[in-house]
């Protein structure tokens, strides 16, 4: 197994992965992720890190870069964590979560932060168990556009 960040050449072996991920989440196949994946990768406002079995892409984690004030350094937001059905078990979401944290740290970031969804109470164990911790300074308040 093979993990490394993905590059614009990537997309069409992250998309199915990327649809996959939101399906779950979204409940149905949502449209639009190679566009949005391309842009992002074209930008650079967003790193991915893809696990690879030979040439088959197995998972993937994203990272949206975020910036304290308070620190004045540079955080990252760990959005999206999906490792394929047939691929998991094999500590693959551990090994990305790994290359996120070492990317973090070889790029001076202060912090990581990732959202945990209520109805994954499992996660707040894997997280931790990868030495995340509850923030203790802030709860999380959404502004959503209506419209």
């Amino acid at each position: 197994m093979m993990i490394r960040q993905a590059v614009l050449a990537d997309v069409e072996s992250l998309v199915p992965l990327f649809d996959a991920y939101r399906s779950f989440f979204a409940g149905a196949t949502p449209a639009g992720s190679r566009e949005f994946l391309t842009e992002r990768l074209q930008k650079g406002d967003a790193v991915f890190f893809m696990s690879f079995e030979a040439k088959t892409a197995t998972g993937f984690l994203t990272l949206y870069p975020l910036f304290s004030s308070w620190h004045a350094a540079r955080i990252w937001f760990l959005s999206d964590l999906y490792v394929a059905p047939e691929y998991r078990k094999q500590r693959l979401g551990r090994t990305l979560v790994a290359a996120a944290q070492t990317f973090a740290n070889e790029n001076s970031s202060r912090s990581i932060m990732v959202e945990i969804p209520h109805r994954e109470p499992h996660l707040v164990r894997f997280y931790e168990s990868l030495g995340f911790q509850r923030d203790k300074d802030f709860d999380l308040y959404r502004y959503y556009q209506t419209g």
